[in-house]
């Protein structure tokens, strides 16, 4: 991967991104992630993608890497797809309106929360209606697994929309994983898409050495492992309670 200089676009806040951010990061956090302290730490709700390789892009910094255009060629690349696809899928679709009509309601989506600016009005108030009485007819497994198929088949064909960062993959895989899980929930289905790899944890370790006996007490069980995970000298397990854990930190 060539050495970068993002931002390559000026991105800013829209309707939906610091809600969906702050949803991501607290659910990301509940699933090891992200660090505890994920909504405090400045390169990981920033807007602007990192020039460091080994740093993930997050999604709602992808406005900055890819701009506008490239992010309306890869839905309208998406919905060619779709409107060729079969009767059951397609019809929904050209129900509600034309190709052009999904390309622009989709990317205004996309854009508003991947950093572009505010496109996507009615936030998401407007998508939830649009999935509750629009698309309801596929918002179930069948459905899902569909559109996770085209979307799957867009992405791969689109390595010139997402330029030569293999992060950004990445960060669009995460991206709509996240979407999926939400609507899997919201309409009671099990969700197995898999649009491929998807960020990988970030852990931040605590300096034990500055804190108080009380402050190493109050962390939490997951706060404990994540800072203690990897250091020389330390083995725990899923075993390990808490109590042990603390008396570990307290020894550094």
């Amino acid at each position: 991967m060539r050495k970068t200089a993002y931002p390559n676009y000026a991105p800013a806040l829209g309707y939906m991104t610091e809600k969906i951010r702050h949803k991501y990061i607290t659910k990301a956090i509940e699933c090891n992630i992200l660090p505890f302290e994920a909504h405090r730490i400045a390169q990981i709700i920033s807007l602007y993608a990192p020039n460091d390789p080994a740093k993930p892009i997050q999604f709602w910094q992808l406005y900055s890497i890819l701009g506008e255009r490239k992010i309306i060629s890869i839905v309208h690349r998406f919905y060619t797809k779709v409107y060729q696809d079969e009767p059951w899928f397609s019809s929904v679709f050209k129900r509600i309106g034309d190709l052009n009509h999904h390309v622009n309601t989709q990317s205004s989506m996309w854009l508003d929360v991947m950093g572009g600016g505010l496109t996507y009005h009615g936030a998401e108030f407007r998508l939830n209606f649009h999935h509750q009485h629009n698309a309801f007819e596929l918002m179930n497994e069948k459905g899902a697994k569909r559109w996770m198929d085209l979307m799957r088949e867009t992405l791969s064909e689109s390595d010139a929309y997402m330029t030569d960062d293999a992060r950004v993959r990445i960060s669009i895989n995460t991206f709509l994983t996240y979407f999926m899980d939400k609507y899997a929930a919201d309409f009671g289905f099990e969700n197995k898409a898999i649009f491929g790899p998807t960020n990988l944890p970030i852990h931040r370790k605590i300096n034990f050495l500055n804190m108080t006996d009380t402050a190493i007490e109050a962390l939490s069980e997951t706060q404990l492992r994540q800072s203690l995970a990897g250091r020389r000298g330390i083995s725990i397990n899923e075993h390990t309670h808490k109590k042990e854990l603390i008396q570990m930190a307290k020894n550094l």
